[in-house]
């Protein structure tokens, strides 16, 4: 870098632009007054080549250059288009390859973490904070988080080891255009920012193989996006993680939540909620609160309640993996469901059925019924196993997440294994000539429970014909 010729001052100022200080601009030993117009540099500016030309969209190249902008403490790589810039560039690192156009404010501001380190409240929504967002975290860490202080604490220390020296940071090859307002935002490789209103205090971590996307009237505080992500369509997200090629479109708005690998959100809205690998919401009017979801579907009207007994919002809730709500199901918290079950109706029982998977569990009135095993027979829950390998979009390059798809697994089957114990251990305590046993704060026909425990016997049949060749 050297500093800049009185001659090319000369040309520069005859081309619009100004300095506070022209001493304090350096530029590339290359460097050609004709790229640079209509600039305002304030405090130290680096502008490394900006020969050659930049791709700015797929078939359209255009010379590189810095035009109808104001730079202060700015750093600017190799190959760079920036234009239009109606605000101001301000503390920051622009990679290498970088388009920046029609944008607005983009700056770092006193100190920031940039998300890294934000300790939100996850399924009890009024309690202390208990999970540490930071560009590290893995759905495995989340629940350790939930469980263990002492990882919360080894997570807080990693989270301060990860945030940059306070200055912003636009990785290479990045995308900026038509953006309102970024600020103390941590910006990665490949990353393409279109048309967002506000980035704020937040790290978008993304990479040359699983780039990010984050769409028109997006709105993100205080939150980390993991690589191969993509925010579109008016959603607005707060103190949340957002994982791997996870999507959240079409205005759903998230609150201290937590969205894992390949999660898939639209229309409605989030708070408190763990959303483990796969979980589903498309509907405008679900709203997923104080509740642990994984591989998980949730129909349209669906929602939850976290304020029991009228005591605030301090109650929470597992759905197991792979259960699903049928359309206008609303549970009240507390309740765990187990897997692959299907939850119906207003229930408001508090069910405690997590040893019985593969359930209907119904609401009727005042009461729930359960149907244990019944869904091991049914199409969709076969379907489903199928597809969410299918439905993997992370790169090799980008998979924190640790998730097995085999089906059935160990720890599935060992809840159908308690499963069939629990049916045949309320037989005997209540009787065989019993027309209805009670189990979990739920009613079960005996005609349910006898072929509960016909199917779950099946099932263990199956896992067993399926794993014992395979280890011989």
């Amino acid at each position: 870098m050297r500093e800049l010729t009185n001659r090319e001052i000369t040309v520069l100022e005859e081309q619009g632009c100004t300095a506070e200080d022209w001493c304090t601009v350096l530029v590339d030993e290359d460097f050609n007054t004709d790229t640079v117009r209509n600039v305002a540099f304030y405090g130290h500016v680096e502008i490394a080549s900006l020969m050659g030309s930049i791709e700015v969209e797929e078939g359209f190249v255009r010379r590189c250059g810095i035009y109808n902008s104001t730079l202060r403490n700015v750093s600017i790589s190799e190959g760079c288009l920036i234009e239009n810039v109606r605000g101001y560039i301000s503390n920051y690192d622009i990679g290498e390859k970088c388009y920046i156009s029609d944008a607005g404010v983009i700056a770092t501001q006193g100190t920031s973490n940039f998300g890294n380190g934000n300790i939100i409240s996850v399924l009890n929504e009024g309690g202390d904070g208990n999970v540490v967002i930071y560009d590290g975290l893995t759905s495995q860490l989340a629940w350790l988080m939930l469980h263990n202080e002492n990882i919360r604490n080894i997570a807080i220390k990693e989270a301060n080891d990860h945030n940059p020296d306070g200055r912003g940071q636009i990785g290479d090859r990045t995308r900026i255009c038509g953006a309102k307002e970024i600020t103390n935002t941590v910006i990665g490789r490949g990353c393409e920012i279109q048309g967002v209103s506000r980035l704020s205090n937040t790290t978008i971590q993304s990479n040359d193989d699983a780039s990010t996307f984050i769409g028109t009237d997006v709105i993100i505080d205080n939150t980390v996006v993991a690589c191969g992500a993509s925010v579109t369509d008016g959603a607005k997200i707060s103190n949340c993680f957002i994982g791997e090629s996870a999507h959240i479109g079409k205005g759903f708005s998230a609150e201290s939540s937590l969205f894992f690998a390949n999660s898939h959100m639209e229309n409605g809205e989030a708070c408190a909620a763990y959303c483990g690998p796969f979980a589903a919401s498309h509907h405008k009017s679900t709203l997923l609160i104080g509740g642990m979801f994984s591989f998980y579907n949730a129909g349209s009207a669906t929602n939850q309640s976290n304020h029991a007994y009228k005591m605030a919002p301090i109650h929470w809730g597992i759905l197991e993996r792979g259960a699903k709500t049928a359309s206008g199901c609303h549970i009240l918290w507390p309740a765990h469901i187990g897997a692959f079950s299907m939850a119906m109706g207003k229930i408001a029982t508090h069910p405690d059925v997590r040893n019985l998977p593969f359930s209907y569990v119904i609401a009727n009135n005042d009461k729930t019924y359960l149907v244990p095993g019944v869904n091991l027979r049914t199409v969709g829950t076969w379907r489903d196993v199928g597809k969410w390998p299918k439905r993997d979009h992370r790169h090799q390059s980008a998979r924190r997440d640790i998730i097995d798809f085999a089906f059935p697994n160990p720890y599935i089957i060992q809840s159908v294994v308690d499963g069939k114990n629990t049916l045949k251990r309320l037989m005997e305590e209540q009787g065989e000539n019993c027309d209805e046993y009670t189990y979990g704060n739920c009613h079960i026909s005996k005609t349910a429970l006898v072929r509960g425990i016909r199917l779950y016997d099946v099932a263990i049949r199956l896992f067993l014909h399926t794993v014992i060749p395979s280890l011989s």
